[in-house]
């Protein structure tokens, strides 16, 4: 009988802890970090491009700094950016002067449906970057099997920290880096991945573009739900 006493009891309390759910268990944290750089590990996570894949003469390098303390160690994204080309190279480019780091991709997906924003704590050089988010390719049509682009412009001030807020919505598709003009909706339920990248021409008025070096140090990026 006392066991099936303490059986009872636990469907009880079970049963109790259900009738005592509220709707702010059932809601999502209003925010998720989504990539922190306080450890060399998350360097595992990243992988560089630029254009000197295609005969450019671009290099860009990320780095974890070493504070001693983790909790403030930060990752630090730089490089230079040229216009040149290597001479004689097979690669046609019409353009040069870029370089990024892209997340490889999630074991999976992450779901940023209950979020409508993403943060990024930067703190550059006066540069216009370019945050991206990859998605699954809803067509995967013969010829187009690449994951689906999503980009927004990020101006970060010289010098200070910021957190700069995206709206998802303000992530326009793109296919390789040119805006498509297409009637398609980010599925944000099928996040694959992020990038972080930068050109050396192009961004608001007042940005500073052209050749040259680049940095920019990233603290964290998160999801947020503002509304």
């Amino acid at each position: 009988m006392s066991r099936f006493r303490a059986a009872l009891q636990a469907s009880l309390t079970a049963t109790k802890r259900a009738l005592t759910w509220n709707v702010e268990d059932l809601i999502p944290p209003s925010e998720r970090f989504i990539f922190n750089f306080n450890s060399k590990e998350e360097l595992k996570k990243w992988h560089l491009y630029s254009d000197s894949e295609y005969g450019g003469l671009s290099s860009a390098s990320l780095e974890i700094t070493d504070t001693g303390t983790e909790s403030s160690n930060t990752g630090i994204f730089s490089g230079n950016l040229s216009l040149d080309v290597t001479a004689g190279s097979k690669w046609n480019i019409s353009r040069s002067g870029f370089c990024g780091m892209r997340s490889k991709k999630f074991d999976g997906f992450i779901d940023l449906d209950p979020y409508d924003t993403i943060a990024l704590k930067l703190k550059g050089d006066g540069r216009c970057y370019i945050s991206t988010i990859y998605t699954e390719n809803w067509v995967n049509s013969p010829g187009q099997e690449e994951d689906n682009s999503w980009q927004a412009f990020v101006f970060v001030p010289k010098d200070d920290w910021y957190i700069a807020k995206i709206p998802l919505a303000r992530y326009l598709p793109t296919w390789r880096g040119n805006v498509i003009d297409a009637q398609m909706e980010m599925n944000p339920s099928r996040v694959l991945g992020m990038s972080l990248s930068v050109n050396a021409e192009g961004g608001p008025p007042g940005a500073k573009s052209g050749p040259g070096d680049f940095h920019v140090e990233i603290d964290w990026v998160k999801a947020l739900r503002t509304v």
